[in-house]
């Protein structure tokens, strides 16, 4: 029986084609069976029918492999969500956060893929319910980074107020609301000002956007934990979900969004077993250098000064870094 690998990429980018090229070459050689996927797969929220028509010949594939940044990736996870189908990305973006390898490790990737020499990791996603005025059962939907509400015009504020477990907790007019797994704690809860999750962390974060409030700074809830966001009678405009910024829904004043830890993790192959920490580094080009060696490494370095120096009152530059040094 033979082994099948389905592909998804960004098929108007020049690099995606090339890579694209690449990527059949490689597998047919390996032994696979290369399908292609180059719909758009965006669903609505809370449409059903979107899993039969889009997983259509998932299942049968022993991964999906992304070419792309983490835009494709996000687009290739609803092929996957649900099918335990693990998806390979190969980062053809800015910063690949959700990638496993670059576009110059791509026949490596391949390589390993076909010697089945990769592990699969569990991501947790949110589960989402939307209750609308008027609708007696919610519309659910769910997200692998976040699930955001927001104001739905520009010019006023939207009016929310906050509940975990079905207890007030505060209101507040803001920009919105951002509700992120940890995986998402790097994407658009990260810019608001959240912190960054390892992946282990088996919460949920929640970024206010712009509040005008004294009380309105992230939260993290347990998994067993749910927050509640409604768009408040008093609020002078309505509001849109959005998840993982591909799939919406409008919520007028009055309608409720209620988001907990998802039920069906997305499932990645990973190549390497490096930890979160490294990846952080990595990807954000974080400076990890100490001072001492920094200084050190720099074209115009000049030896410390000597004791009688420092003794005629020069400023120890060096010294004044100590403590960081020992921390570092």
């Amino acid at each position: 029986m033979s082994r099948r690998v389905l592909i998804v990429t960004h098929g108007g980018r020049p690099e995606a084609v090339a890579a694209l090229s690449e990527a059949v070459r490689e597998l047919t050689e390996a032994g696979f069976e290369v399908a292609l996927h180059d719909d758009d797969l965006a669903e609505s929220f809370g449409d059903h029918m979107a899993a039969a028509r889009v997983r259509e010949g998932v299942t049968d594939s022993e991964a999906v492999m992304v070419l792309g940044g983490d835009g494709t990736i996000l687009r290739a996870a609803e092929l996957t969500h649900g099918t335990g189908v693990p998806l390979l990305g190969v980062n053809l973006g800015h910063v690949g956060f959700l990638a496993e390898s670059e576009r110059d490790d791509l026949r490596h990737a391949v390589r390993r893929l076909a010697a089945r020499d990769y592990e699969v990791e569990e991501r947790a996603v949110v589960d989402v319910a939307v209750h609308l005025p008027g609708e007696e059962s919610p519309r659910t939907g769910w997200a692998l980074n976040e699930a955001t509400v927001e104001k739905a015009r520009r010019e006023r504020m939207v009016e929310v107020g906050i509940a975990v477990d079905g207890r007030p907790l505060s209101s507040f007019g803001c920009d919105g609301v951002v509700m992120s797994t940890a995986t998402g704690s790097t994407a658009h809860a990260f810019s608001a000002g959240g912190p960054v999750m390892w992946p282990e962390v088996d919460g949920v974060l929640l970024v206010p956007l712009s509040a005008h409030a004294l009380f309105a700074r992230p939260l993290v809830i347990g998994p067993r934990s749910t927050y509640t966001v409604k768009v408040l009678e008093r609020s002078p405009v309505p509001a849109v979900l959005t998840c993982d910024g591909r799939r919406r829904i409008d919520l007028p004043v009055g309608s409720w969004v209620e988001v907990r830890r998802g039920a069906l993790p997305l499932r990645f192959a990973r190549l390497s077993p490096a930890p979160f920490t490294d990846r952080l580094v990595s990807k954000f080009s974080l400076p990890v250098v100490g001072w001492r060696e920094l200084a050190a490494n720099r074209p115009d370095h000049r030896a410390p000064a000597s004791d009688e120096h420092d003794a005629h009152g020069e400023h120890d530059t060096h010294g004044e870094h100590d403590e960081y040094d020992k921390e570092a």
